[in-house]
C-alpha cells in the first residue's frame, strides 16, 4: 500500500477572500457612519422640536393677550358710548334749564315792571 501524503497547508491570499474581507470591513464602517448620522440627526431633531415647542408656547400666549386687549377695547368703547349718552342727557338738561331761566327772567322782568308801574 501506498501512503498518501496529506497536502501541506499554505497561507495564501485568495482574491475572493480579500474582496469579501474588504466588503465586510466597508459594511461595518458604513453601518457605523450611518448610526452616527442617525444619532446626530435625532439630536438635531430633538433640539429643533424643543425650539418649536418654546415658540408654540409663546405664540399660544399671544392670542390670550389679544383677547385681553379686545376685551379692554370693548369696555373702553362701551364706556365712551355711555359717556356720550350721559353728555347728551346733561346737554338736554342744561338746555331745559336755560329755557326755564329765560322764562323765569321774563317773569321777573314783568313782575318788576308791574311793581315799578304801581309804585309811581
Amino acid at each position: 500500500m501506498t501512503t498518501v501524503k496529506a497536502p501541506a497547508w499554505k497561507w495564501e491570499w485568495n482574491l475572493n477572500t480579500i474582496v469579501i474581507l474588504i466588503g465586510f470591513a466597508g459594511g461595518i464602517a458604513a453601518w457605523g457612519a450611518t448610526w452616527a448620522r442617525l444619532t446626530d440627526g435625532q439630536s438635531a431633531n430633538r433640539a429643533a422640536i424643543d425650539r418649536i415647542d418654546k415658540r408654540v408656547t409663546s405664540l399660544e400666549a399671544l392670542p390670550r393677550l389679544i383677547d385681553n386687549h379686545e376685551f379692554r377695547i370693548g369696555n373702553v368703547e362701551k364706556q365712551a358710548t355711555d359717556s356720550a349718552t350721559a353728555m347728551r342727557a346733561v346737554e338736554s338738561t342744561l338746555n331745559s334749564l336755560a329755557t326755564d331761566m329765560r322764562v323765569t327772567r321774563e317773569i321777573l322782568q314783568r313782575i318788576e315792571a308791574s311793581q315799578s308801574g304801581r309804585g309811581r
